[in-house]
């Protein structure tokens, strides 16, 4: 197909058609015999020319430019038609430079469809753009690049303009969509009008973003807004130049504002809930020529409806609170910054200070009121430090560790509320839940309440993760060194019910030399799963943990680990696990990392359980797993058989005694033994009573020996060994010793604590016919002697042998 382009003279308008930027000439274009790459057609020429190809648009575009002189001569105002009709099928731009004096002023009024600034490198969804640039002096600034079905409705300019615009080659579009008007001058570099007539969120730049904003510039935008309507103004991204003179800075004129202009720096917070049509200005400043800077601004413009309740105001009360802030903001701030399109949600602590984030301090009472319809969007994150840096000044206190009610009953949920509790180098911290007590997080134990505590310890070169916590578990008491953060998180709305009984306490104590220690009071019947921290990634090195497991006295505790051995290699020094009962002469377990952990076992009393670390070798970390169950205590069954068979032998024994006795008494049988008449048949009461030595005594003679029972022999001395005695009685008859007999194996002793009283009152004796027994060791090498049982010996009968046992402690 061909094509016949004619322009006239007076229209002063000139077209390109040309290659576009990087392509090679595979089509051309032929006029008459001749092919070019390009063509250039001037004012006044009439041009008829084909394609070689039958895709022209992949290869050509076409630019048409018209120049207006509104300086020299009148200025052709009203609607920009799209000349020279008859183009081909080509991506197309159409630029207008207009000459204009800077004591006057160009209006480019859109009518057929408004204006949308977008930010450099953006395109329009339709491929159809304008770019507005303003030239004063030859000096050209770009106002901005715009796309179709926007706000904007006018521009102002002072002095000259250049505006171009682009279009696709498939669409067929009509007319230029805008007019020019001139203006009396505005003594500014532009105005840009924008109407919002409904709920909408727009986006707007300064002239030259991302450069600068011309050096001591003014420029204003004018928002044009129903009056049922409210405006918020935000800065998202701007900077500031080095100023010499003057400041750069924002003002506004509110209509019906009593200190109109407004004035605000870049970054203040600015206005927020305005009622109605108003304007904002930018104002530069004369910079420093050795380092001029770049003032920059990109905001955004949000108007949305009255809120049902932004009349609403809530008190937060924090005038009692110490070192704490309060920040309520959009759901993921401040990493998150909430789309533009996304509807808007304002917290206000006054009716025009509003903004997406409101941080609220220590000492102050404060109303706020929310702009916002979906108050689900909003979070509350707070912050509490505490402090120590005298023990003597901090050691009694008690600090609660719970979320003050002035929070709570916001309806806003509570995202995080972290403590911060810092202290010298040798003060710790100590935190309980006297009632509630922690359940540790772990995969087999996890928690599933609405919150959780989240533990840190940190120093300058370290930070040890302690763990996640919740309420409901058997962990009584913690104490920890360095300095501590403790993050109370939410998980559902659930956390106002169960915040009630928040016990959380803190308090400062003196130096441990564990880096961290668990108090523990397991639950009967429940299982308590315990691990280290900083889990997965392992203990530092050389940090020590312990556990301090409280086992009831009528319960036994069972000590189990998730694995046999501690899974690492040490480059240095070496990685251990102590356990040990909280009882006296308690054997203590001890296992390297290079051993076998304990098998599972019995534990009677409280316990402790320490872990100590070494330095790993690379790729290995310390992380170990162990639990607790409580039992009630049973009896051992071979103890109770024992008993049960005791029980019935002495039964038996006493049977027949009486039984033996009954029949004595009838036959009245003759006594068998040695009459003595010098015995001291007086019951032996207090140590004191024997006052005559056991030569003078003679408490060791039998006086009457019953026929119905069997005497062994005493064995005699031999070799001076001395052994136990047998079952056949025999009359002493060799020296007397004064060394208590041997005493029984260790294992079969029972600990009795020495009396350091002498007047201490013996066992008592068997009161069974007052018949008063004596024995003696035979000597090794002492033949068996049936001498007379009516011979007296002459030894030391002062004290019984069963009394000088209990006083030497070697008797159970």
């Amino acid at each position: 197909a061909s094509f016949t382009i004619s322009l006239h003279k007076a229209d002063n308008t000139t077209v390109v058609i040309k290659l576009k930027p990087g392509l090679q000439a595979n089509c051309g274009i032929r006029m008459k015999y001749v092919i070019m790459s390009d063509l250039k057609i001037k004012p006044g020429d009439n041009v008829t020319f084909t394609f070689t190809c039958s895709t022209p648009e992949k290869y050509f575009i076409t630019e048409i430019q018209k120049n207006i002189d509104c300086v020299s001569g009148p200025c052709p105002f009203g609607d920009v038609h799209l000349y020279p009709p008859g183009l081909p099928r080509l991506n197309r731009t159409y630029i207008w430079d207009v000459k204009a004096s800077t004591k006057a002023g160009l209006e480019l009024k859109f009518s057929t469809s408004w204006l949308r600034q977008i930010e450099p490198g953006e395109t329009c969804p339709d491929s159809v753009s304008y770019n507005i640039n303003s030239s004063i002096d030859n000096a050209t600034v770009n106002i901005g690049t715009f796309c179709r079905n926007g706000s904007v409705s006018r521009v102002k300019l002072l002095g000259g303009v250049v505006m171009s615009l682009h279009l696709p080659w498939h669409l067929p579009l009509a007319t230029s969509g805008f007019n020019i008007a001139s203006r009396a001058s505005i003594k500014r570099l532009c105005i840009i009008e924008s109407i919002l007539k409904r709920e909408s969120s727009i986006t707007l730049m300064s002239p030259n973003y991302p450069l600068g904003f011309p050096e001591d510039e003014l420029m204003t935008w004018q928002f044009v807004i129903p009056p049922n309507l409210r405006a918020s103004v935000f800065f998202h991204n701007y900077s500031l130049s080095n100023c010499e003179r003057k400041e750069e800075r924002v003002e506004y004129y509110i209509p019906g504002s009593p200190s109109n202009p407004e004035v605000f720096k870049l970054s203040d917070s600015q206005p927020a809930n305005i009622a109605g049509t108003f304007n904002m200005s930018l104002q530069g400043c004369d910079q420093d020529a050795q380092n001029p800077g770049i003032l920059r601004l990109l905001f955004q413009v949000v108007v949305q409806h009255p809120q049902v309740d932004e009349n609403v105001t809530h008190l937060v009360d924090l005038s009692k609170e110490k070192n704490m802030t309060v920040t309520i903001h959009v759901e993921g701030w401040p990493s998150r910054t909430p789309l533009m399109s996304e509807p808007i949600c304002l917290i206000c602590k006054d009716p025009r200070t509003c903004d997406r984030a409101l941080t609220l301090t220590s000492g102050a009472v404060y109303r706020i009121s929310f702009l916002c319809k979906d108050l689900s969007q909003l979070r509350i994150t707070a912050e509490k430090g505490i402090g120590c840096m005298d023990i003597r000044w901090c050691q009694k206190k008690i600090y609660s560790l719970s979320v003050p009610k002035a929070i709570i009953r916001l309806p806003i949920r509570l995202y995080k509320f972290n403590w911060k509790l810092l202290a010298t180098d040798m003060i710790n911290v100590e935190i309980t839940s006297p009632s509630l007590k922690l359940q540790q997080h772990v995969p087999e134990q996890r928690c599933n309440t609405s919150y959780s505590y989240s533990i840190v310890s940190a120093t300058p070169e370290t930070e040890l993760n302690v763990g996640v916590f919740c309420p409901g578990g058997s962990i009584e008491k913690i104490q920890m060194r360095n300095n501590i953060t403790i993050s109370l998180k939410t998980f559902g709305k659930g956390f106002i019910n169960e915040s009630i009984p928040q016990d959380l306490k803190m308090s400062f104590v003196p130096h441990i030399k564990d880096e961290c220690i668990f108090t523990v009071s397991p639950n009967p019947n429940a299982k308590v799963y315990l691990q280290t921290p900083n889990s997965p990634y392992g203990l530092p090195p050389y940090v020590s943990i312990s556990w301090f497991i409280t086992v009831p006295s009528k319960q036994t505790a069972r000590l189990r680990f998730s694995k046999d051995r501690m899974g690492i290699a040490c480059e240095t020094g070496r990685a251990f696990v102590n356990i040990k009962e909280e009882t006296p002469g308690a054997e203590e377990i001890v296992r390297r990392e290079d051993e076998l952990l304990p098998q599972p076992r019995n534990m009677l009393h409280s316990f402790w359980v320490n872990i100590s670390n070494c330095r790993p070798v690379d790729k290995t970390q310390l992380t170990l797993q162990f639990w607790v169950t409580l039992a009630d205590k049973q009896l051992d069954l071979g103890i109770i058989l024992a008993v049960v068979a005791g029980a019935g032998v002495l039964t038996v024994i006493g049977l027949t005694v009486c039984c033996v006795k009954k029949k004595k008494k009838k036959t009245q049988n003759p006594m068998v033994g040695v009459y003595n008449d010098n015995v001291n048949t007086q019951m032996p009461g207090r140590k004191c009573s024997f006052r005559k030595g056991r030569q003078n005594n003679e408490s060791h003679v039998y006086a009457v020996i019953d026929d119905a029972v069997v005497y062994g022999h005493l064995l005699k001395e031999s070799n001076g060994s001395v052994s136990p005695e047998v079952d056949v009685y025999r009359p002493f008859d060799g020296p007397i010793g004064s060394m208590p007999p041997s005493p029984p194996p260790f294992s079969f002793r029972k600990d009795i604590k020495r009396s350091s009283n002498p007047e201490e009152e013996p066992l008592p004796l068997m009161d069974i016919d007052q018949d008063t027994y004596t024995f003696a060791h035979q000597k090794s090498g002492q033949s068996e002697d049936n001498g007379d049982a009516n011979k007296k010996d002459k030894g030391d009968t002062s004290v019984p042998l069963l009394e000088n046992k209990e006083r030497d402690g070697l008797v159970g």
